[in-house]
């Protein structure tokens, strides 16, 4: 088989499968190199998000919601469910099953769009050189026209937390539990902090979550993320703001976690330390000193808006590029670059990416927040309706939250449609189709919605923008 291909894409994750299929389909040559092994020293596609991020983490959110449902809520619905049980390893194994289908279904997607699979670490050379190093050290070189990057990211670690087996875990080892620990303690209070305790904090854990900041999450519009602090509290979670940790320390089978807050040191004893602090660029032995291909002082890949890097037909996309790790952007650049190489003109709309927290109730937003828009001078109306107001979020019994809509005060333009409530993570998508288009709050109040849906809270609140709200109070407008 020949070594030069049109393209070579690196890592098999959600930017880089959907890289490398778009491009066969283009019909570009295509080959698409990953490291991960599994346990049978196969190789595994689907990268992170597939195998130890959003799919495993969503199965056991989902699982974790239903066992609490069921726990504490199939009364108010006249349903009794007595002794209520979970088992831990009959979840994990749906996990795992969930995780193997759609890994595997990347696999049968290369073959059936011509995608060779290329199984091994690789090292970007000059030239658009491809230097690949298999599980026996063998080595193999590869030749492209076009090379992409997409090599990820990993959990960072942090020194007064080091990662002890069995103790102190990163998101990828809370995944992993065997049983539900009686106290857990998460470092870091945003998305990955706040998913991995919901579900350990919904199956009976006491979950305590330790976070530096003194603002709780604190790039979400502040009005949603006040609701989502106050909803969290009531379910149980401990969320302690300005609490920095110092130290660490495992003694008689519990962690010891040294913090400071505002009244000083503190100390907290957990059964299980979940560090969620965050996420940082796989760079690291990727690229030859003589590749040309730059990065930041944080350790990304130096990109242009199209994810061209300093070497010309050399690309990089995804968590390894500036803007948000989110496998949606990272799929999205994907099909950008590939297209871009076969000679159209796609781009990406960086101002547009939906963002989301999987919790109960779920958070979800795009474009920009409220203090985004004070602190740039923008004039704007705001449009809210809670999902009190539901008739279809009262049948479900989920009426917390609202759809909060900010729109131009002049040109009535949608800025930003913030949620946190029942299946925020779908409505949103109604929020971005419409400011792709370039919609008002008008367009959305005119369109017709089906009742009764959860959606129509989206609808509410573009009425209530202009003041029209019909099945909430409307807001005076702000002088």
């Amino acid at each position: 088989m020949s070594n030069k291909y049109d393209v070579i894409v690196i890592g098999a994750g959600p930017g880089g499968y959907v890289a490398a299929i778009r491009a066969a389909q283009l019909g570009l040559k295509t080959a698409c190199v990953e490291k991960w092994t599994s346990d049978n020293g196969k190789v595994v596609l689907g990268g992170t998000c597939l195998n130890v991020g959003c799919i495993p983490s969503k199965a056991l959110l989902e699982s974790s919601h239903k066992y609490e449902e069921a726990k504490h809520d199939f009364d108010i619905h006249g349903i009794s469910a007595d002794d209520v049980e979970i088992d831990v390893p009959k979840m994990m194994g749906r996990k795992e099953t969930i995780v193997k289908n759609l890994t595997g279904g990347v696999g049968m997607l290369f073959k059936a769009n011509g995608v060779t699979s290329i199984h091994g670490t690789a090292k970007v050379l000059a030239g658009k050189k491809v230097e690949v190093t298999d599980n026996d050290g063998k080595v193999s070189s590869y030749e492209a026209e076009n090379v992409i990057i997409a090599t990820g990211s990993k959990p960072i670690e942090i020194p007064p937390a080091p990662i002890t087996e069995g103790y102190i875990v990163d998101s990828t080892g809370a995944l992993e539990f065997t049983e539900v620990p009686k106290r857990v303690g998460v470092i870091g209070a945003g998305v990955i902090g706040l998913e991995l305790g919901s579900v350990w904090a919904r199956l009976g854990s006491e979950v305590t979550v330790l976070e530096a900041q003194d603002t709780f999450l604190s790039a979400v519009d502040q009005q949603i993320a006040k609701e989502a602090l106050k909803q969290f509290k009531k379910q149980g979670l401990d969320i302690r703001l300005k609490s920095m940790v110092q130290g660490t320390d495992v003694k008689r089978g519990l962690v010891n976690v040294q913090y400071k807050d505002a009244k000083g040191d503190q100390e907290l004893k957990v059964d299980k330390l979940i560090v969620g602090v965050g996420r940082a660029p796989v760079t690291d032995g990727l690229l030859s000193p003589d590749s040309g291909i730059n990065l930041d002082e944080r350790g990304f890949i130096y990109v242009d808006d199209h994810c061209q890097t300093d070497v010309p037909g050399v690309y990089a996309i995804g968590d390894v590029v500036r803007g948000p790790m989110l496998a949606h952007k990272g799929s999205e650049e994907g099909v950008m670059v590939a297209e871009r190489i076969a000679g159209q003109k796609t781009q990406v709309n960086y101002d547009i990416i939906p963002g989301v927290i999987y919790t109960h109730p779920e958070l979800a937003w795009c474009g920009q927040n409220e203090e985004q828009l004070k602190a740039d001078g923008v004039p704007y109306n705001v449009g809210i309706a809670p999902f009190a107001a539901s008739g279809r979020a009262m049948a479900t019994n989920a009426t917390a939250g609202m759809v909060k809509i900010l729109a131009h005060e002049e040109t009535d333009r949608i800025l930003g449609v913030h949620i946190i409530g029942p299946s925020a993570s779908e409505l949103i998508a109604q929020a971005v189709i419409a400011m792709e288009f370039g919609s008002s709050s008008e367009d959305l109040g005119l369109t017709m919605f089906a009742h009764p849906t959860l959606s129509e809270s989206v609808h509410e609140a573009a009425l209530a923008v202009s003041g029209h709200a019909i099945h909430v109070a409307n807001r005076k407008k702000r002088k």
